[in-house]
């Protein structure tokens, strides 16, 4: 099992919005390129430790930043 989780935005811009909105919290996260096997649209995707799955998926929520989707890094 992986120990990353990825978020995947439609734009950079909101993966920088995200990226401010996690770390806030606390929660260690780091901008990556986004893995080819899960999307070409945007080039930056947000990366966490998976525990932090539901606090990460809340957070992005509740800061109406959105998102494609969240997944377990392979």
């Amino acid at each position: 099992m992986s120990e990353w989780g990825v978020v995947v935005f439609r734009s950079s811009h909101l993966a920088v919005r995200a990226e401010k909105v996690v770390a806030k919290l606390g929660i260690e996260c780091k901008l990556i390129p986004v893995p080819r096997h899960l999307s070409s649209d945007c080039g930056v995707a947000l990366r966490f430790h998976l525990p932090d799955f539901d606090r990460v998926q809340s957070a992005l929520t509740d800061a109406h930043v959105e998102f494609e989707f969240i997944t377990a890094e392979d």
